[in-house]
């Protein structure tokens, strides 16, 4: 495909209440003609953060001038009032990403990029079955299994169990779990991110490790089996290592990325790195889907003051993605 030109990267609207509608805009006026883009929504919720071009069909996107977001039109029940989720817009969220996947899978756009969702509120109006974006995703795919990775240019790393109270995290974490979360992640490494040989390294589930079981034992019976099997694959691995000492500088130069027990335990050191310039990659998909690593924020929507950067660096990681599945192309 080297040479040949790339459809745009759709971008779902997200809750239109919070600042996804503000910092696509934004993110359009920064990367301007760098690579490109449409979004999904409705134009009111748009429209007063920045000029849009409504566009008909995805392939007219290219050709919308570069300081104007394209903007494929899906009328939402009502406006949205910054700050005040609206039951009446659940549907809508929802359906903006059903479009931008449908739009991916029939190749019409190159990648998917979601801002972001209030789960409450789609609950609330729409009876929203699904924990998350990551879920509802491989719904929509037809996946069982798919793993959610943090990424910025300083760490890139893997939670195991992720939305889940911590009190559930042994019994959830089985040795299943583990092997297809590191399998995925070796395969994404090598397919998405260009590099040859991964080196991963994984947490344990205890403090220090489980200290040769003197602070659990989950190191010992489940996870070292694991990596086990997993090192006569052929996988470099380190671990099971004592969470708090591989996240800094010299310990993340001998990984590309880490695998975590939980939630916490990956994104407390991501967020502590770069706050701003996190982003959420689900692995596993048939397509690309990048995310900003962030919520909602609806104690600033609509005051004009949202940060971008998480979702100028979601656009360019998926676009990177994206050139790198097809050589180089776009």
């Amino acid at each position: 495909m080297t040479g040949l030109a790339l459809p745009p990267i759709a971008i779902s609207c997200g809750e239109p209440s919070g600042i996804g509608p503000e910092i696509i805009v934004k993110a359009r006026a920064a990367l301007g003609a760098d690579l490109p883009l449409f979004a999904i929504g409705d134009p009111r919720h748009f429209e007063r953060f920045g000029p849009v071009h409504l566009i008909r069909s995805v392939a007219e996107a290219q050709a919308v001038a570069a300081d104007r977001l394209p903007l494929l039109e899906q009328r939402f029940a009502a406006d949205a009032l910054p700050g005040q989720p609206d039951p009446r817009n659940a549907q809508g969220v929802i359906d903006a990403i059903a479009l931008g996947v449908d739009l991916v899978a029939s190749g019409q756009a190159a990648a998917i990029c979601t801002a972001p969702i209030h789960k409450k509120a789609l609950k609330d109006g729409a009876s929203f079955a699904f924990p998350g974006h990551t879920e509802y995703l491989a719904h929509l795919a037809g996946v069982d299994r798919v793993v959610m990775m943090l990424a910025c240019d300083a760490l890139k790393v893997v939670p195991v169990t992720i939305h889940i109270p911590l009190s559930e995290v042994p019994v959830a974490l089985t040795a299943d779990l583990l092997a297809d979360t590191i399998r995925v992640t070796h395969a994404a490494l090598i397919r998405d991110f260009g590099i040859r040989a991964p080196r991963l390294s994984v947490t344990g589930l205890n403090p220090h490790a489980g200290e040769g079981g003197a602070m659990g034992t989950e190191e010992m019976t489940l996870i070292t089996p694991v990596l086990e099997t997993l090192r006569r694959e052929g996988m470099q691995i380190a671990g099971p290592l004592s969470a708090d000492t591989m996240f800094h500088a010299s310990a993340r130069a001998h990984y590309d990325a880490a695998i975590a027990m939980y939630h916490d335990q990956a994104l407390i050191p991501i967020k502590t790195l770069d706050f701003s310039g996190g982003v959420n990659v689900t692995l596993g998909l048939p397509f690309i889907r990048t995310s900003p690593d962030h919520g909602t924020a609806f104690d600033i929507a609509g005051q004009g003051v949202a940060d971008a950067t998480s979702m100028i660096a979601a656009l360019r990681l998926a676009w990177d993605m994206v050139r790198g599945r097809t050589g180089g192309a776009g």
